[in-house]
C-alpha cells in the first residue's frame, strides 16, 4: 500500500519524505489556504521534489470551469493530478480531462455507486472519506473493501485513495481492506510509528548498556 501525505506544508512533506514514506501528496483548498502562499507556487515546489502524484483541487462547480482549471493545474507539472468533486458536473469534467490524458482524482466519495461512476468516467483515482463516514455511523472501512472488489471485478485501473484517516485503527483497517493508497495527515504519522512498549524497550536497552559499560570500567 502506498502512503500519500495529506498536507500542503512543504516543510512537513520534506521531513516525512526523508523517512522514505511519501509516495505522493494530496492537497485541497483548505490545506492550501493555511500556507498563506500562492497556490501555484506551493504545488510546483512540492511537485519538484516528490516523484509521485501531487494532487491539486479545482474550485469551480461547472464542468467547463473545472476543465479549464484542470488543464492549468496539469500544466504545472507532469506529476500533478487534478482533484475533482463527486458531482454530475465533476463527472463530466473527469470524462473530458481523461480524453486529454489528464489524470484526475474524484474526491468526496461516500458510496459504491459514486466510486463506480467515477471509475467509469475515467478517474485515475477515487477518494472515499473514511472518517466522515464513521462520523455519521457508517462503516468507512467496509466501503473501501467493497470498492476494491468492484474495481477488481470489472477490471478498472482506478486506484483507491482512502482519505479522512483519523487514527491507527483506520490505517490498519484500510491496509487489510485492500486500499491502494492511504492519504495521511502529517499530524497522524508520528502516532503510526510510535508505541509505548517501543519507548519502554529502548529505555531498558539503554539502561542495561549503561550498566554493562560501568561494569567493564570496574574490571
Amino acid at each position: 500500500m502506498k502512503f500519500f501525505l495529506d498536507t500542503a506544508n512543504v516543510e512537513e512533506i520534506r521531513r516525512i519524505n526523508e523517512l522514505g514514506l511519501v509516495d505522493g501528496v494530496t492537497t485541497n483548498p483548505t490545506l492550501i489556504s493555511k500556507e498563506g502562499r500562492p497556490f501555484k507556487e506551493v504545488i510546483q515546489e512540492i511537485a519538484g521534489f516528490i516523484d509521485g502524484p501531487v494532487n491539486a483541487e479545482v474550485v469551480g462547480l461547472k464542468s467547463e470551469d473545472m476543465v479549464k482549471e484542470g488543464r492549468e493545474l496539469a500544466s504545472w507539472g507532469s506529476n500533478v493530478i487534478v482533484k475533482v468533486p463527486m458531482t454530475e458536473e465533476g463527472l463530466k469534467a473527469v470524462h473530458t480531462l481523461a480524453q486529454e490524458n489528464i489524470k484526475t482524482n474524484v474526491t468526496l466519495v461516500f458510496t459504491i455507486a459514486q466510486g463506480l461512476m467515477a471509475a467509469k468516467a475515467g478517474a485515475s483515482f477515487i477518494s472515499p472519506f473514511i472518517g466522515r463516514l464513521d462520523d455519521i455511523g457508517k462503516d468507512g472501512l467496509e466501503l473501501v473493501s467493497k470498492l476494491k472488489q468492484v474495481m477488481s471485478m470489472y477490471g478498472y485501473d482506478t486506484e483507491i485513495i482512502a482519505a479522512s484517516i483519523r487514527h491507527l485503527p483506520h490505517l490498519e483497517g484500510i491496509a487489510l481492506s485492500g486500499a491502494d493508497i492511504a492519504t495521511i495527515p502529517g499530524s497522524i504519522f508520528p502516532k503510526l510509528w510510535s508505541h509505548p512498549l517501543t519507548d519502554k524497550g529502548i529505555e531498558g536497552f539503554l539502561k542495561d548498556w549503561e550498566n554493562y559499560e560501568k561494569n567493564q570500567e570496574e574490571v
